[in-house]
């Protein structure tokens, strides 16, 4: 009885039941037990501007999920935790993507049969899928996956993209074929979903969340030459070339600008801010 109350609470947002392994993205329709009017009245400003209490649930059957050191809530059944260090080998490129990329060198991998809850959050997470694919993410956002793929590196081709692109010389690269989860920074309706068919694609911002290695990434000015960048009124643009998929999250940087500098801080569009009449 006391389960079902609790699930009666929840709703599943979107999952995936591949049999042996089940992820589901799950939130809380409410929440009701503060006891303390400070707190209280929190909780009414979140629940007036629509944000909710999520949480990623695997459901293990004979299978495994690597997750990020830490984002481990509770768990139920017969289950047991690896370092996931995967021999010599293993351990030095897990060292080397430590340093590389800044993620963590090593993601506890849970295997067995049973429940796992990671740390609820207000964040916004995502299911991606794989079949014999691979993606390239940006930073921080892997979260957990499928035993079945590996988490590894990608280095940048070229200078620009090193130096220019604002991901570093390094990001998280996911392979195989399998189910993982990436925490966004938007919701799934603030997700543009690009599939390019050797087409390119030019961002001015850093607001792609991931790309299929098939991808080439670049940074270009958006403007041969002086006159170019003088007249176009922009810098430089990231740029995605080839066949495959693209993330963009276009609101990701409205958030950033509201975080730091208030609602004021848009009332007019960027061409026109320096003209407050």
């Amino acid at each position: 009885m006391a389960e079902s109350k609790f699930y009666n609470n929840i709703n599943v947002l979107d999952s995936v039941d591949k049999g042996n392994f089940k992820a589901e993205i799950i939130e809380y329709k409410s929440l009701t037990g503060s006891k303390a009017p400070s707190l209280a009245r929190h909780l009414y400003y979140i629940q007036q501007a629509g944000m909710t209490l999520k949480q990623v649930k695997v459901t293990l059957n004979n299978s495994g999920v690597i997750v990020e050191p830490g984002a481990l809530y509770f768990q139920k059944g017969n289950i047991t935790c690896d370092a996931n260090i995967g021999g010599v080998s293993g351990l030095a490129k897990k060292v080397i993507k430590n340093k590389l990329t800044n993620e963590s060198a090593f993601n506890p991998l849970y295997k067995g049969s049973g429940e796992v809850f990671l740390e609820p959050s207000f964040s916004h997470f995502i299911i991606v899928s794989l079949d014999n694919g691979s993606i390239i993410v940006d930073k921080g956002i892997f979260y957990c996956a499928e035993s079945s793929l590996e988490v590894g590196v990608a280095s940048q081709k070229n200078i620009t993209a090193g130096l220019f692109g604002g991901e570093g010389w390094f990001q998280t690269k996911i392979s195989g074929t399998g189910t993982c989860i990436l925490e966004s920074p938007v919701p799934m309706s603030e997700i543009l979903k690009y599939n390019l068919d050797n087409e390119r694609l030019q961002v001015d911002g850093n607001f792609a969340l991931l790309r299929s290695d098939s991808v080439k990434f670049s940074v270009e000015r958006s403007g041969k030459g002086i006159a170019g960048k003088l007249t176009s009124g922009e810098g430089l643009l990231q740029t995605f070339e080839g066949s495959g998929a693209v993330w963009l999250a276009p609101t990701q940087p409205v958030y950033g600008s509201i975080g730091a500098s208030g609602v004021s801080s848009l009332a007019a569009a960027p061409y026109n801010r320096n003209n407050p009449a």
